[in-house]
């Protein structure tokens, strides 16, 4: 029998595809809906309550700390006060709603129920046996709920977990860098592929002269040009960024082989483009400003 050798971005590749279904969740209406039902009605009490709930009632360090790129100051307006308003159980149930609402609407209910929808959750929840617990918070607490019966939420299920299992690796790379998680944001922004300022300032309650400060911080350390651009150190920083993320995420993928991986990868990338299509992010979301 021959082995097919894993390639060195596989991992990364089946990451980036059911992550970005995963993420539909937090753009989408039946998420306010679902948690405005059990009493959080502010957005971004609502992010911190369904990302932070599996951690049970924490305090704003915490979240901070797990989430990395959102200013402290922001998540103490909302953290631990929102779980006055509703108990982690409560919000955990009303993500789960909110989860089999958004992938009906997004994808439709045939490819809900579809074999192929069945395979992807097998596949996925295969990759994630082989999740580490050690350092990883964010995918430790998740790891330790109940995978949903039904396909496509257990498929949402395990994209959390290889999702945060990733996520959770990601920050210890960041922080062995030297970017603080604003830092993180810009350089990240600056490549490209990361999310706009604008959505920064929405979302992570950091200011325009903060970016500006941490952008300045960063061209000193020979990072940014003066254009906001990645140098070719910056360049160099972020791509090793990557690799080392990829290095601590290998075991899923490995452990799924090859041919597993692609065929996830490819089941994945059905099912993101058509949420994508389906208008499951808003337009300006990624890109520069």
């Amino acid at each position: 029998m021959t082995t097919v050798a894993l390639g060195p971005r596989a991992g990364r590749r089946c990451h980036s595809v059911l992550n970005s279904l995963h993420a539909t969740l937090y753009f989408s209406p039946d998420l306010g809906r679902e948690l405005g039902a059990v009493g959080i009605t502010d957005p971004r009490a609502v992010n911190f309550a369904v990302r932070a709930a599996a951690l049970g009632a924490v305090g704003a360090g915490t979240v901070t700390a797990t989430f990395y790129n959102y200013k402290y100051e922001l998540v103490a307006r909302h953290v631990p006060a929102v779980w006055e308003t509703a108990a982690p159980g409560p919000v955990l149930a009303a993500r789960a709603r909110a989860a089999d609402a958004t992938l009906r609407r997004l994808l439709g209910g045939e490819a809900v129920s579809s074999a192929e929808m069945t395979e992807a959750a097998r596949l996925a929840l295969r990759a994630a046996e082989a999740c580490s617990r050690s350092g990883r918070p964010l995918y430790a607490a998740h790891a330790d709920l109940p995978v949903p019966e039904e396909p496509h939420l257990a498929y949402w299920h395990a994209a959390t977990l290889l999702r945060e299992h990733r996520g959770d690796g990601h920050l210890a790379v960041l922080t062995a860098a030297g970017l603080d998680g604003l830092e993180a944001l810009v350089t990240h922004t600056a490549t490209g592929k990361g999310i706009n300022p604008k959505w920064v300032f929405v979302t992570r309650g950091w200011s325009r002269d903060e970016w500006d400060a941490a952008s300045g911080r960063l061209r000193e350390r020979g990072l940014l040009d003066g254009e906001g651009e990645l140098t070719e150190r910056g360049v160099a920083l972020r791509e090793e960024i990557e690799r080392e993320t990829d290095r601590l995420d290998a075991a899923p993928y490995e452990h799924l082989g090859a041919e597993g991986v692609a065929r996830l990868t490819e089941l994945g990338k059905a099912f993101a483009g058509a949420a994508l299509a389906a208008g499951a992010f808003p337009a300006d979301l990624i890109g520069k400003g």
